[in-house]
C-alpha cells in the first residue's frame, strides 16, 4: 500500500512492525530492497528493528539496501544504527554484498560512514578534563569532512575553506587531534578498523597542511589549493599533490598494519606522474571504489559524475564552473595542446570510420555479385529449353527472358543466351 495507508495501520496498537513473512523478511527489509525510501523513515519511526537477523539466509535490512543500490536507504539505515561488519550465511558484510552486484555507491557509503554519536563523545569533558577535546560547534562540521565520500585534498580544503568556523587554526588544531585520537582507538580497539583509522590519519594530515598555510597569513587556504592543483610545465601533473598524499600514507604510525604495507607495495614503485597514482590507490583502499567503473571525475575537486567539459580543449572535464576557475591558473598553459591532441584524435577517429564505412559497402556488393551469379544461370538453362508450338509455350518460356533482363550486369548470361 501507500505510504499513508501503511502510517494509519502502524498507528494501531495490534500492528507488529517487526513481524516476519515465510522467509524470515520484516516490511522493513522489503521496503530497503524494493527502494521505498519514505516507507523505510516511516517504519523506523515506529520502531522498527534495522538489525533484525532472523532473514532465513541472515540478511540485515542494510544488506537489501545495498543490494538495491539505492544510496540514500543506504544512508537512513547507516544513520538508524546499522551495524556494518554483521555476516550473512555465506560469511558476507553488506558492503561486500554490495560490491559483488557491482553497487559500488554504497560500498563507498558503507566504508565511509561514522555515526555522529562517535564523534560526539569527544565534544563532552572526559574524566579530569574540565574543557572537551572538541567544541560543540565543530562537531557538525568536522562530521561532514569525517563521512565525506570524496579524499581529494583540494576538496577536502575547500570543504575547510567554506566554514568560518573551521578555516581557523585553533579549530584545526583541535579538529586534527581528535582524527589521531578516533585512529588510536580504531588501531587499538577488539575489533580493530584499518580502513577507518588509515582515513581519519590522512584528513589529520590534510588538516595540519592547512595549519601550516594559515600560519602565514589570511586567505592562505586558497594558496594551499593553487600548490596543489600547480601541474608540472611537461604534462600538467600535480606533483606537489602527488607527495603531499605519499607523505600522509608514509607517516601512519602503525607500521604493523596490513592496509599499510599493501598501500606502500601498490605506490612505491610507481614513478611521479605514472599510474597508478597515490590518490588511486589510497581512495581504492578506503572507499572501495574501483578503477574499472567507467565514470568522469572533476580535475580540480575529483568530485565524482562531473560532466561540463572545458570548451576550448573539450579535454578536461569539472563538476561546475567555480572549479573550472580555480583551475584556469594551470589548465591555462597547456589547453592549447590539448586542444591540438583532441582535434587530432577526433580526424583519426573520422578516419578510421571513414574506412569502417568503405570496407563495408565492399562487403555487401561483393555478397551481391556471389547471391547475383548462380540466379543467372538458372536463366540460361531456362533459355535452352526447347520451344513449343502453342502459344502457352511461349508463355512459359518468358520467365527465362525476364530473368536475363533482370540480371544485365552479369556478363555471362545475356552473351550465352544470345
Amino acid at each position: 500500500g501507500t505510504v499513508q495507508e501503511a502510517g494509519t495501520l502502524l498507528a494501531s496498537k495490534n500492528v507488529r512492525v517487526n513481524c516476519l513473512d515465510e522467509n524470515g523478511m520484516t516490511p522493513l527489509m522489503h521496503a530497503a530492497y524494493k527502494g521505498k525510501l519514505d516507507m523505510c523513515k516511516l517504519l523506523l519511526r515506529h520502531g522498527a528493528d534495522v538489525n533484525c537477523h532472523q532473514h532465513e539466509h541472515g540478511y540485515t535490512a542494510l544488506m537489501f539496501a545495498a543490494l538495491s543500490g539505492n544510496k540514500d536507504i543506504t544512508w537512513v539505515m547507516l544513520e538508524a544504527g546499522a551495524e556494518t561488519d554483521v555476516v550473512n550465511s555465506v560469511g558476507r558484510t553488506a558492503a561486500q554484498m554490495a560490491a559483488f552486484v557491482g553497487q559500488h555507491d554504497c560500498v563507498t557509503i558503507i566504508n565511509n560512514f561514522f555515526p555522529r554519536e562517535r564523534l560526539d563523545y569527544y565534544t563532552k569533558p572526559q574524566g579530569l578534563d574540565k574543557e572537551p577535546k572538541l567544541p560543540p560547534k565543530l562537531a557538525g562540521p568536522l562530521h561532514k569532512i569525517i563521512t565525506t565520500t570524496n579524499l581529494h585534498p583540494v576538496k577536502i580544503v575547500m570543504l575547510v575553506n567554506e566554514n568560518p568556523l573551521l578555516a581557523e587554526e585553533t579549530a584545526l588544531n583541535k579538529c586534527y587531534k581528535v582524527m589521531d585520537l578516533i585512529c588510536e582507538k580504531c588501531m587499538k580497539q577488539r575489533d580493530m578498523n584499518e580502513v577507518l583509522a588509515m582515513k581519519m590519519h590522512y584528513i589529520s594530515c590534510i588538516f595540519q597542511k592547512c595549519i601550516s598555510f594559515l600560519k602565514d597569513g589570511e586567505n592562505k587556504l586558497d594558496a594551499l589549493i593553487k600548490s596543489l592543483l600547480k601541474g608540472r610545465a611537461s604534462d600538467g601533473f600535480p606533483v606537489y599533490q602527488e607527495k603531499i598524499i605519499r607523505e600522509s600514507i608514509r607517516k601512519f604510525p602503525y607500521c604493523e598494519a596490513t592496509l599499510l604495507q599493501q598501500l606502500v607495495r601498490s605506490i612505491a614503485p610507481v614513478e611521479i606522474g605514472s599510474d597508478p597514482t597515490a590518490f588511486s590507490v589510497l581512495t581504492q583502499a578506503i572507499t572501495g571504489q574501483v578503477g574499472f567503473v567507467d565514470v568522469e571525475f572533476c580535475t580540480t575537486c575529483g568530485e565524482k559524475g562531473a560532466s561540463k567539459r572545458c570548451s576550448v580543449c573539450k579535454m578536461v572535464i569539472y563538476c561546475d564552473q567555480t572549479c573550472q576557475k580555480t583551475h584556469w591558473f594551470a589548465h591555462k598553459k597547456i589547453c592549447k595542446d590539448l586542444k591540438d591532441i583532441y582535434e587530432k584524435q577526433q580526424l583519426e577517429a573520422a578516419k578510421e570510420k571513414s574506412e569502417e564505412e568503405n570496407n563495408g559497402k565492399l562487403d555487401v556488393n561483393s555478397n551481391c555479385v556471389h547471391e547475383e551469379q548462380p540466379e543467372a544461370d538458372v536463366g540460361i538453362s531456362q533459355e535452352t529449353c526447347q520451344p513449343k508450338e502453342s502459344a502457352e509455350g511461349e508463355k512459359e518460356c518468358s520467365p527465362s527472358g525476364a530473368g536475363l533482363e533482370g540480371f544485365q550486369e552479369a556478363p555471362a548470361g545475356p552473351q550465352e543466351s544470345e
